[in-house]
C-alpha cells in the first residue's frame, strides 16, 4: 500500500549517512555463520524488499512473493532448511545483515564498489534496467535538460546513485523511503520524473492512462546478488554453487520469466 507522501519526503542523505554512523557505533559486532550453523539452525532468515515488483512484492495473504521470494525459498531448499523472509526496505536492507537480523539478502540488491566494501556479494542472480522515466510533456531527453526538473528517487537506492552521478546543477532531486512513494509523487504531478527500474515503470504504465509517461533514457545497467557479512568464505562458496547450478539447470530462468515474463539476462 503506497503510504502518505507527506510522511515519506526526504530531503537529503546527509541524514542518512549520519544515522549510519551512529548505527555503527552502537550495533553489535556483524558475525560470521557456517552452513553447519544454518542447518543446525534450521531456518534461513534472509531480508527481501517487498516494494519492488515483481522482483518482491506482498500476495493476497500478505506473505512475500515476488522473483526474490522464489530464489530465497528455492535456496533455503537446497541448504534443506525452512526459510523466514523478512521484509526490508532500501536504507536498512545493510544495517538489517551488518546487525544480524537476517542471515543473508536476497533483495535487489546491486553490485556497486561502494556496497561491496561492507557486504561479500555472491555471483548475480538477477539484472535490471534503471530509467529516467517521466510526463511524454517534459523534455527530458539527456542529463542536461534535468537542470530545473524535479526529480523523484528512492533514498539510498541505486537509482538514487545513478541520478546523482550525472544530473547537474540546478537539478531538484526528491528522495524517498521507496519506490511507491516516488512512483506516487509522480502520478500526483508532484516530480517531473522518477529514476527506477523498468519494471516499477512497466507498473506505473499498468496504472495511468495511455501514452501519459514514457522511458527518458538509460541511468544504468545493474546485477543484483545474494549479499552476505564479510569473512563468510564457505557460505559464500554454497550461495556461488547454488546461482551457478541453478542458472545452468535454467531453473532461476524459469522464476524469472514466471515474474518478468522474459529472459534471464547474461549474468557475467
Amino acid at each position: 500500500m503506497i503510504k502518505s507522501l507527506q510522511r515519506r519526503v526526504f530531503t537529503g542523505t546527509a541524514v542518512a549517512l549520519a544515522l549510519g554512523a551512529a548505527l555503527a557505533t552502537w550495533a553489535p559486532a556483524a558475525s560470521a555463520q557456517t552452513v553447519a550453523d544454518l542447518k543446525k539452525k534450521g531456518e534461513l532468515t534472509i531480508g527481501m524488499l517487498v516494494d519492488f515488483p515483481p522482483y518482491g512484492t506482498m500476495n493476497g495473504s500478505n506473505q512475500p512473493d515476488g522473483y526474490d521470494a522464489d530464489v530465497a525459498r528455492l535456496l533455503a531448499k537446497d541448504l534443506g532448511v525452512k526459510v523466514n523472509i523478512v521484509p526490508v526496505t532500501g536504507p536498512n536492507r545493510i544495517p538489517f545483515l551488518l546487525t544480524n537480523k537476517v542471515d543473508l539478502l536476497v533483495a535487489s540488491l546491486a553490485i556497486t564498489p561502494e556496497r561491496a566494501k561492507q557486504v561479500q556479494f555472491s555471483k548475480p542472480y538477477s539484472a535490471a534496467s534503471i530509467v529516467l522515466y517521466g510526463s511524454k510533456k517534459a523534455n527530458l531527453k539527456t542529463p542536461a535538460d534535468l537542470k530545473g526538473a524535479r526529480v523523484g528517487v528512492a533514498r539510498a537506492s541505486t537509482q538514487d546513485v545513478g541520478l546523482t552521478a550525472i544530473a547537474p546543477e540546478g537539478t531538484e532531486i526528491r528522495r524517498f523511503d521507496d519506490d511507491a512513494s516516488a512512483m506516487q509523487a509522480l502520478m500526483s504531478g508532484q516530480v517531473d520524473a522518477i529514476g527506477c527500474s523498468t519494471t516499477v515503470a512497466a507498473q506505473i504504465d499498468k496504472r495511468a492512462p495511455a501514452n501519459t509517461y514514457e522511458n527518458k533514457f538509460l541511468l544504468r545497467q545493474q546485477v543484483m546478488a545474494v549479499a552476505m557479512r564479510p569473512g563468510q568464505a564457505e557460505l559464500l562458496k554454497t550461495v556461488d554453487d547454488f546461482v551457478a547450478k541453478n542458472t545452468s539447470n535454467g531453473e532461476l530462468g524459469k522464476l524469472y520469466r514466471k515474474w518478468l515474463e522474459t529472459d534471464l539476462p547474461k549474468l557475467q
